[in-house]
């Protein structure tokens, strides 16, 4: 099959059936719900919750169409012991990693808060990284799992823009993978980093890869079902 183009910055991606995995990044309670980690360092929540009507309707779209979709969690063992003392110890926040919070002890895996938001909860077979650092790949298995489903370009969405999402398509980038931003579809607590963030990533001809919204990507994976069906 023929790539479908993709409106996209700084050039039309070109997807690939059997070649693409959505990939969700941190789309947790203790990042998005009020009482959470998130609100708690002084955020504004809703700014992330603007993301989950789009990539709802995009995950829906790429399920349709029998991509792999694969969502991470950011979060560490219960006794700490994959937190550098670094990330456990940075700034003044008010709350850290492992203490007490409103959704349970606050970034532990098991915890309610460490969880993904009911509205992107994942299916059955799909797959779940708990990662225990900003990017995707750093600690985790996902390189063996996208070999392993001959993935060679990934759509990415999820939070933070300039943090987890920047950091993993960075990485993704490195090891060669196209890489298309999904614009709507990541959030920042800060409205100013989310926009360098993507010009950063189309900056001098696609850098880090591509970036476009899901009114382009969600009709190109109903063409996608469409060519399957």
């Amino acid at each position: 099959m023929n790539p479908i183009p993709v409106a996209a910055e700084p050039a039309p991606f070109p997807l690939v059936a059997g070649k693409t995995a959505l990939i969700v990044i941190d789309m947790q309670r203790d990042f998005l719900l009020p009482g959470g980690f998130g609100e708690s360092l002084g955020n504004d929540v809703e700014r992330l919750r603007t993301v989950v009507p789009p990539l709802s309707a995009l995950l829906g779209a790429a399920r349709a169409a029998g991509i792999t979709v694969i969502h991470t969690r950011e979060g560490h063992r219960p006794d700490l012991s994959d937190c550098p003392p670094a990330k456990l110890q940075r700034g003044a926040p008010s709350k850290r990693i492992g203490d007490p919070g409103t959704y349970g002890r606050i970034l532990i895996r098991g915890e309610y808060g460490h969880d993904i938001i009911d509205e992107l909860a994942p299916l059955e077979g799909e797959v779940v990284i708990d990662k225990p650092g900003k990017g995707a790949f750093y600690g985790t298995d996902l390189s063996d799992v996208l070999t392993g489903a001959g993935i060679t370009q990934l759509l990415i969405t999820g939070v933070t823009t300039e943090v987890c999402v920047h950091t993993t398509t960075r990485e993704a980038n490195d090891r060669g993978y196209e890489c298309l931003v999904v614009s709507d579809c990541v959030g920042s607590y800060f409205p100013e980093f989310h926009r360098v963030g993507l010009q950063m990533v189309t900056a001098q001809g696609g850098i880090f890869g591509w970036v476009a919204d899901s009114a382009a990507v969600i009709p190109a994976l109903h063409q996608l079902t469409t060519t399957a069906a």
